[in-house]
């Protein structure tokens, strides 16, 4: 599977995306339906979860504070009193899943910005890479 992040293109990933060498994403098809399959973990900024997706659906979602919305190739989350986007995916080609914008922590604790130009983690930015995963993870940060 191929994966853009911001304009970022990582080619032959397994479909999971770390960061900061976590496993925070985790993005499939349904093997039947071909629709998009999210896996996603929500911190806040002292590494704590606050709402877990799982294929797609809520896990967890501490004190209803997030939304899911989701079609067959779209899952987007956001917060539910401010409209925020935290997570915006979505299906471009057969084999192609972008993850075009999105504002969330990672486990630890650093706040990731995605994009449709880049993605930034503090003061590490990528903006039009190419990089071939070689059938592994996206690594970012």
């Amino acid at each position: 599977m191929d994966i853009e992040i911001g304009s970022n293109l990582y080619r032959n990933s397994n479909g999971t995306i770390e960061v900061e060498g976590v496993p925070q994403i985790q993005l499939a098809r349904h093997p039947s339906t071909g629709d998009l399959l999210v896996s996603f973990a929500l911190f806040d900024a002292n590494g704590r979860m606050l709402a877990k997706v799982v294929d797609s659906t809520m896990m967890f979602n501490e004190r209803r504070a997030y939304e899911l919305t989701k079609t067959n190739q779209s899952v987007a989350m956001k917060e539910a009193e401010s409209g925020k986007i935290l997570l915006h995916v979505d299906v471009k080609a057969s084999d192609v899943v972008s993850l075009s914008r999105g504002e969330f922590h990672t486990m630890k604790g650093r706040l990731l910005h995605v994009s449709p130009t880049e993605w930034k983690l503090e003061k590490q930015q990528r903006s039009g890479l190419t990089q071939d995963a070689d059938g592994g993870a996206v690594s970012i940060g």
